[in-house]
């Protein structure tokens, strides 16, 4: 049954969802090529350790490696629910995901926005969504809000 559920993952990554996977490979193999990487229900997990946080881009996560592993572990399930996202979106996903949720993390307005009404940065749809799937599909709890 594993290798049923590894098999049409990874499927309809690379078809239905392969704008954004094609963007995540490029990136993984070429500008993060020397990372520790690791597996983590069937996406792949690449560790940075520059000044941002994490992306998930289909099977491809890129994440900080320095921040705590409480963070670390949030994150992998916040991430890992964007990869889910992606399955359900899948050319769809950077348009409905991808942008509103750069803008959001990103942009001034937003951090203001967020820090002056005390708003969690999971109140907004794509993030709370990703909470919610990669802790139901995972099993793990929600990332701390």
């Amino acid at each position: 049954m594993k290798f049923i559920k590894a098999f049409f993952y990874y499927l309809i990554q690379f078809t239905w969802a392969l704008p954004q996977n094609l963007l995540g490979a490029i990136l993984t193999f070429t500008k993060y090529k020397n990372s520790h990487r690791e597996k983590f229900f069937n996406s792949l997990i690449s560790y940075h350790q520059e000044d941002w946080g994490g992306v998930s881009l289909g099977m491809f996560i890129i994440t900080n490696s320095t921040r705590g592993e409480a963070w670390t572990n949030d994150t992998k399930v916040h991430e890992f629910g964007h990869s889910i996202q992606s399955l359900i979106l899948g050319p769809f996903y950077l348009l409905v995901i991808g942008l509103p949720s750069t803008i959001w993390c990103n942009t001034k307005k937003w951090q203001d926005y967020r820090k002056n009404k005390e708003v969690s940065y999971f109140e907004f749809y794509p993030e709370k969504w990703a909470n919610y799937l990669g802790s139901k599909i995972t099993g793990l709890p929600y990332p701390k809000q």
